[in-house]
């Protein structure tokens, strides 16, 4: 008898082991709701203890409870073979298992049944006693974010009104002191409007970010719109969201992007300091130019952040988009048209720039244009003429043309300055050359060697044409040294009493004066009047 009734007792653990009951009496997990107990939890669910059931199950009574629109009645249970659950709404509230029905008195259904019976009774009367109390902590909790929003908004009008003023003092200050200098003002007072409408709308999107930000504050508030206020945080947060994770994914392309970048860049500057090693004589390659090293250094830097371009293009945003690729597509089109005459523009200045016809500062004539080189670049030449005029000229036109070059030759041996004059032919040629030698020696800039020299490069009807030719260096005082050469002639023929027959005059001379000035002319001179001989009867 002894042994069946151990035997009997170990039959019975194993029944209670079998359905969750607990042999040893332990106190429950309460489930809470606004301080208040509506029934314990014994026994665990899946993973999770029936202290963890119990708190998760009082989260969602609590937020049930928050709903101003919650009703009670709308709980029911739904039973079925394995578990009885109690819904709101079809959100599920609790289950109800065979383990919990072993722990008490009562069958599954029964214990569900006496669980939405308490349900029903408490959380009633805790929404009747706490919505009226809950709807004016809301309220005024609405009150004072509106509050706080108004006094965000008083704070930002009030910074930027300072911030205006002080502007406004300082714009004053500048433009008194520009005013004592003598400086124009006008400028300044046009960008005065463009920088207070800046500081307007930098207030205004403030206040407009502070307001957005102030309205899922509010609708949070309230839990009929929450969900509106969920929308409009994600239509901040969402795009933040986005972005930030691009970012994210992009670094590994960035990192790419910046070596790439990086290795270009101080390859050029290597190629730079080369340049700027030949270009100052530092040292030289042969049959190469210092004048070529910055040209072909610009070459250089352009081929290769093209080439960097190639390279990191892969891995640009959105560079395998067909709406990317038709863009670049389009634009290389638009500049292939429409740059045709700035490309051979460019082209002629590459070949310019290797054909070496002038450099900066030379006096040059590029067609009917004479001055000096101020600018040369890749597009166009600017030539500032002897009356300070600037005219540009494309590099295509110099290249389909002809170009002198005055001061290339103007060191070694040296510029010829050349002009003519007509004499008689009743004048010695001899006594002309000298006089022209003469006076261009006389000229200030020619040089005494290489001697001036005088070709006859015409024999005219009534004339002979003399022209001089006279070396100097000072190729960029032209103008000035043919005036004083011109003068020089003058002076050195009126001297002589010899008569520069331009324009032409006829060597018969009926009565006519000698055509110099007055003060060159000797005292005992007599104006010739016509010979008539007599031809002999013989």
């Amino acid at each position: 008898m002894f042994k069946y009734r151990y035997f009997f007792v170990f039959l019975l653990l194993v029944h209670s082991m079998a359905y969750g009951q607990k042999p040893i009496t332990e106190p429950g997990a309460p489930v809470i709701v606004n301080q208040d107990t509506v029934f314990e939890f014994y026994t665990g669910q899946g993973i999770f203890t029936a202290k963890e059931r119990a708190s998760i199950i009082s989260k969602r009574l609590k937020k049930l409870v928050a709903q101003l629109d919650f009703n009670a009645d709308s709980l029911v249970i739904k039973n079925d073979s394995a578990i009885s659950a109690i819904t709101y709404k079809s959100d599920l509230v609790l289950a109800i298992t065979n383990r919990d029905a072993a722990a008490s008195e009562l069958d599954r259904p029964q214990l569900a049944a006496n669980y939405l019976a308490i349900l029903k009774k408490k959380l009633s009367n805790t929404f009747e006693s706490n919505s009226i109390k809950e709807e004016i902590i809301n309220i005024l909790e609405t009150i004072a974010v509106i509050a706080v929003l108004l006094i965000l908004i008083w704070v930002v009008n009030r910074l930027f009104r300072i911030l205006k003023v002080r502007v406004l003092k300082s714009w004053q200050s500048r433009l008194t002191k520009l005013g004592e200098k003598g400086a124009p003002i006008g400028y300044a007072d046009r960008l005065l409007p463009i920088v207070t409408n800046l500081l307007r709308a930098a207030r205004i999107l403030i206040i407009i970010v502070l307001i957005y930000l102030a309205l899922p504050v509010t609708f949070l508030i309230f839990p009929w719109t929450k969900p509106i206020a969920s929308q409009l945080l994600s239509y901040v947060i969402d795009p933040l969201e986005d972005i930030f994770k691009a970012v994210i994914h992009y670094i590994p392309k960035l990192l790419t992007i910046t070596v790439i970048y990086l290795c270009t860049k101080y390859l050029i500057k290597l190629v730079k300091f080369i340049a700027t090693e030949i270009e100052q004589g530092s040292f030289t390659i042969n049959k190469f130019y210092p004048d070529w090293a910055i040209p072909t250094f610009n070459i250089i830097r352009v081929l290769l952040y093209a080439f960097m371009f190639v390279v990191i293009f892969p891995y640009l945003p959105g560079s395998d988009s067909k709406i990317f690729q038709g863009v670049t597509v389009f634009l290389g089109v638009l500049f292939s048209f429409g740059s045709s005459s700035a490309i051979s523009n460019m082209v002629a200045g590459l070949v310019l720039t290797y054909m070496r016809p002038f450099k900066i500062g030379d006096r040059v004539k590029v067609g009917d244009v004479t001055g000096d080189v101020i600018e040369k670049n890749l597009l166009i030449t600017r030539i500032r003429t002897v009356k300070n005029e600037d005219i540009t000229v494309p590099n295509s036109t110099i290249l389909g043309g002809a170009t002198v070059n005055y001061t290339s030759s103007s060191q070694n041996p040296g510029l010829i300055l050349h002009t003519s004059i007509t004499i008689g032919y009743d004048a010695p040629w001899k006594t002309i050359h000298e006089l022209m030698i003469n006076a261009a020696l006389a000229t200030e800039g020619i040089l005494h060697e290489p001697r001036p020299f005088v070709y006859q490069t015409d024999l005219n009807d009534f004339n002979v044409t003399y022209q001089i030719n006279a070396y100097t260096r000072h190729s960029h005082k032209m103008a000035n040294l043919y005036s004083l050469l011109h003068r020089n002639i003058q002076d050195k023929f009126n001297e002589a009493g010899m008569e520069i027959m331009s324009p032409h005059f006829t060597a018969l001379r009926d009565g006519n004066s000698i055509q110099i000035p007055d003060d060159y002319i000797s005292k005992d001179y007599k104006k010739p009047g016509f010979k008539v001989e007599k031809e002999s009867e013989n």
